[in-house]
């Protein structure tokens, strides 16, 4: 009996590492290869005309197309990024364990173009911002909402 339960709660303290970055791969991949298969290099379909386009694009840099043709150093980065969220991940709270696994699964699906690339695919294109991802997404979001987190809880733990 003592054994089930340290089963259970093994299971629901790392759940979200378990089945979020799953669902963030999935759908990044899904979308590239619904890209890839329906569109040509370089096309770009307007959804809202100039202020919302698909736009199939490679990227072999980070950052809003810096860094370029240093895929071998971003795959590293990745692997050091991820191994670090894996390794430290039962000192975070819930908020941060959640947000640190959708940003593994972010990372992962990143990863995954460009080993089997040699690039990242990207076409979510506002026009106005550099074309990027899903998996770019899910990273900006959770960046930003966890330095809220961050900043509000230390904040109020202060009071």
């Amino acid at each position: 009996m003592d054994s089930k339960y340290k089963l259970e709660s093994g299971y629901k303290y790392y759940k979200y590492l378990l089945i979020l970055p799953l669902i963030v791969i999935f759908l990044d991949q899904l979308t590239k290869i619904l890209v890839i298969y329906y569109m040509q290099l370089n096309q770009s379909i307007p959804i809202i005309p100039n202020i919302f386009h698909l736009t199939y694009i490679t990227n072999t840099g980070t950052l809003f197309g810096s860094f370029k043709d240093n895929n071998m150093l971003f795959i590293w980065l990745s692997l050091i990024i991820i191994g670090a969220l894996l390794y430290l991940y039962d000192k975070f709270d819930k908020t941060e364990q959640i947000l640190f696994s959708l940003v593994i699964g972010a990372a992962i699906g990143n990863l995954i173009d460009r080993i089997t690339y040699g690039h990242v695919i990207d076409f979510l294109d506002f026009r106005i911002w550099p074309v990027f991802n899903i998996a770019d997404s899910v990273i900006s979001v959770c960046t930003i909402v966890l330095l809220i987190y961050l900043l509000k809880r230390d904040f109020f733990s202060k009071r």
